[in-house]
């Protein structure tokens, strides 16, 4: 499988949660305790989007691993961003070429993925037959990621990200059933529009890949005031991850199965339930 995380908050370099933390996400290309695969090393991707731009985000995505690509440390040490994603890709069986690495850009939407589709090539000319016929040639890869992206764009995602989100996950529920395919979906989705990141985790075995959020800055401020680098950032700054990027107990928290949550967030809500659309 894949380790990811979404960050929004505080504009921040982008090195300051991709390598400095104990356990973060170059660590985890090496040496993840959570997921499926210990080492994925089969590409990654960032992608940020920059104060004052014209709300695209950017994206670097490529094929080698990442923890000894040169060009990530040197963009990590100078890109300020206040939304920004990161994945390293394990392949679940789709080639390793770069319009296979995440994050999935379309206009001003990014998207990644960690989970897969159960039997995709049985599934696969159903589901892309789904895919809005326009949108069919910005679909440059050949991943079940990024098929569900662009469904859920086909199903609305402009105008309601848990809805469309919830739209494709049933059309994938409702073909697996019609193929004969068991538990046909696994997945941990993040998703942004430039404003807000919506991080989903579900799986049809009720057995979801492990998916993380931190608790507001304030408050881990309040549990640990020596930590310097909290000082600068706003109260609502938070991230999603695969897995946790310290030990610090009271910093984070699993996002319970079958649930959403929206960054920045209310303080008194910080998931919501998440079920498939099935009709």
């Amino acid at each position: 499988m894949c380790r990811w995380l979404a960050y929004a908050g505080s504009p921040l370099l982008l090195d300051e949660v991709l390598y400095r933390p104990e356990h973060s996400l170059i660590d985890q290309s090496l040496h993840a305790r959570m997921g499926v695969e210990s080492t994925n090393g089969d590409g990654f991707g960032i992608g940020w989007y920059s104060p004052g731009g014209d709300g695209t985000p950017a994206v670097f995505r490529d094929i080698g691993p990442a923890w000894n690509n040169r060009n990530l440390r040197e963009l990590a040490a100078h890109v300020r961003s206040p939304l920004f994603f990161a994945h390293v890709r394990a392949s679940t069986g789709s080639a390793i070429q770069q319009t296979n690495c995440h994050p999935f850009r379309h206009g001003r939407w990014l998207w990644m993925h960690n989970g897969a589709i159960a039997d995709f090539p049985r599934l696969q000319r159903d589901l892309c037959m789904a895919v809005d016929p326009a949108l069919f040639p910005s679909m440059e890869g050949s991943t079940d990621s990024e098929v569900m992206f662009y469904l859920a764009v086909t199903f609305g995602l402009d105008q309601d990200v848990p809805g469309a989100v919830a739209r494709m996950a049933g059309l994938v529920e409702r073909l697996g059933k019609l193929h004969g395919v068991d538990h046909p979906l696994q997945m941990t989705i993040a998703v942004s529009d430039g404003e807000r990141v919506w991080a989903f985790r579900y799986s049809s075995q009720k057995q979801s890949r492990s998916l993380f959020y931190s608790n507001r800055t304030d408050t881990v401020r309040e549990l640990y005031p020596e930590l310097d680098y909290l000082r600068d950032v706003s109260d609502e700054t938070r991230l999603v991850v695969s897995e946790p990027l310290g030990s610090l107990p009271g910093v984070w928290n699993e996002l319970p199965e079958g649930s959403y949550a929206v960054l920045p967030s209310a303080p008194t809500e910080d998931y919501l339930p998440f079920v498939p659309d099935l009709t």
